[in-house]
């Protein structure tokens, strides 16, 4: 009996020792994780772009991975990717596949909706991805890629506020600076624009083509292909495009040819612009000159014409109109000598006076004296200068820095010193002076701006008016033949260095809802050259 209880207790023994070895071959054979988890951490990686998870995923090394993820995203321009998993199952022996359904958003082409499945395997005793770029889609494999085709539609037009069609070329006077052309695409165009676009398509080239270039063209209809190796392509899916949109601007071609008609004879450089008051609206902009669109993007200093904006300042500091002035032929401000053109001086008249023949021996030292640099900088941003242009086409806007000393202060009071501003800047600012109200310039008018309107300073616009009309009736202007009605300021800016000092011609004002600016390079005089520009231009218009 007791050998006999001594062999119940080895085998026992032996029962325990034979469990406890199966436990720990349990433990060491058995697979990690499931199909499920797998497959949902790899296409979380392939929503964000993860190629480091993606790779952990997968059963092998994968080196074509990562390129054929790359090549996927920018053949197709995927700007996001959205997978939803569908059935994820074991097909036995170590093997699952995990359906899912892939939502693609292409750059400018629209949404592209796809099912695929995930191929699953056991590698190492863990779950992984059986990565081949059939994963990507069922129908990629090794030495194929994806390929967009492209059909544009027609392109959109481009009209004058009166619905005329200006983008073929036929308008004339100035509209092809505004307009652009139609060229072919480049490959850095490309790399710009991004799909749908491929080298050789139409796309526009400088002006509303260019600004406008996707609106325009819209979208076309898209086949999303496979290439393989020898070239050969399977349509996918076909995405339908949609048209594009029709760009109105503001231009008035009536207004538009009479403002051409009023520079195209001249031997100087001369640039027009005509804005509507009541909106801000761009009526025409012409230069008799090609290629640089001066009226635009010229940096010239605005000369007397600037006066209008200083006289508005000494009106809300409490001056008015009747208030006695002198207007002496020379004066010194800071230590900068300054005298009017042709040395002129009209000893003791009224700031209205001094306006209309455009004394800068009174508004130097009335400048310093009531407003200084700060009132000064406010009063020229109420017209819009240092504000943002958000016209259509590229503007420059104006520029009125503050004044340093008080010899700075002193010319800009008159437009000189460092003040830049283009004639769409200038007229801007006549329509201001004729509405009260400084508004953002625009080319089309569906766009919007950047910069707020300004109100004038209450009280003013009624004097500025009288003021502008003495320029016309007995001032500088007043052999210009201008017609009745019309309201202005004449200018007359120096550049260039002091030995060598020539100047621009400008004229700027309104007759009731129309506001122009004129400049003619290397004029002799606002009063002499530009205003009867402006003239021809009014009496065109009747």
């Amino acid at each position: 009996m007791p050998k006999g209880r001594t062999i119940a207790i080895t085998s026992a023994a032996v029962v325990l020792t034979a469990g406890a070895a199966g436990a720990g071959a349990w433990w060491f054979l058995h697979t990690r994780g499931t199909p499920q988890e797998t497959a949902q951490r790899f296409v979380t990686a392939w929503q964000t772009g993860d190629l480091a998870a993606m790779r952990a995923e997968t059963g092998t090394p994968a080196p074509a991975l990562a390129k054929t993820y790359e090549d996927m995203r920018r053949n197709l321009a995927v700007e996001s990717v959205s997978i939803r998993l569908g059935s994820v199952r074991e097909t036995g022996d170590g093997t699952g596949e995990a359906a899912y359904t892939a939502t693609l958003r292409l750059r400018d082409i629209g949404q592209w909706d796809y099912t695929g499945t995930l191929p699953l395997a056991v590698v190492d005793r863990n779950w992984r991805v059986k990565w081949s770029p059939a994963a990507f889609h069922p129908r990629l494999a090794d030495g194929s890629a994806f390929a967009l085709k492209t059909k544009w539609p027609q392109r959109a037009r481009i009209t004058a506020a009166g619905g005329e069609r200006i983008d073929t070329g036929d308008a004339g006077g100035s509209v092809q600076q505004l307009v652009g052309y139609l060229d072919k695409a480049t490959d850095k165009d490309v790399k710009t624009l991004g799909a749908p676009y491929k080298a050789g398509d139409p796309i526009g080239r400088g002006g509303l083509q260019q600004t406008f270039q996707r609106s325009l063209a819209g979208a076309p209809a898209t086949e999303i292909q496979i290439v393989g190796p020898g070239k050969t392509a399977k349509t996918l899916d076909t995405i339908e495009g949609h048209d594009g949109q029709e760009v109105k601007t503001s231009l008035d071609l009536r207004v538009q040819r009479a403002a051409a008609d009023a520079v195209r004879d001249l031997k100087q450089t001369a640039s027009l612009v005509a804005v509507k008051p009541s909106s801000g609206e761009i009526l025409a902009v012409v230069n008799n000159q090609g290629g640089f669109n001066r009226a635009l993007d010229g940096n010239y200093p605005p000369g007397s014409t600037f006066k209008a904006v200083t006289a508005v300042g000494l009106l809300a500091s409490g001056m008015t109109p009747g208030e006695d002035v002198t207007c002496p032929k020379d004066v010194t401000v800071g230590g900068l000598p300054i005298r009017n053109s042709h040395h002129a001086g009209y000893g003791a008249v009224t700031l209205s006076d001094a306006f209309a023949y455009s004394c800068n021996t009174t508004f130097a030292p009335l400048t310093k004296e009531r407003l200084g640099a700060d009132k000064l900088l406010r009063a020229a941003e109420l017209f819009g200068f240092n504000k943002p242009l958000t016209i259509g086409v590229p503007a420059t806007k104006g520029s009125f820095p503050r004044a340093q000393s008080d010899a700075e202060l002193a010319a800009e009071s008159f437009g000189q010193g460092r003040i830049t501003a283009s004639p769409l800047v200038m007229a801007s600012a006549a329509a201001a002076l004729a509405d009260g109200t400084w508004r953002p310039p625009t080319l089309v008018p569906a766009l919007k701006q950047k910069a707020e309107p300004r109100e004038l300073p209450s009280g003013v616009l009624q004097d500025m008016h009288k003021m502008m009309s003495a320029v016309v009736t007995k001032g500088t202007a007043k052999d210009a033949g201008l017609p009745a009605g019309t309201r202005g300021k004449t200018g007359t800016a120096e550049y260039g260095p002091q030995d060598d000092l020539k100047t621009h011609a400008w004229f700027m004002g309104f007759r009731g809802d129309l506001a122009f600016a004129v400049i003619v390079e290397e004029g002799t005089g606002g009063g002499a050259v530009a205003a009867p520009v402006a003239a021809a231009f009014l009496r065109a218009l009747g």
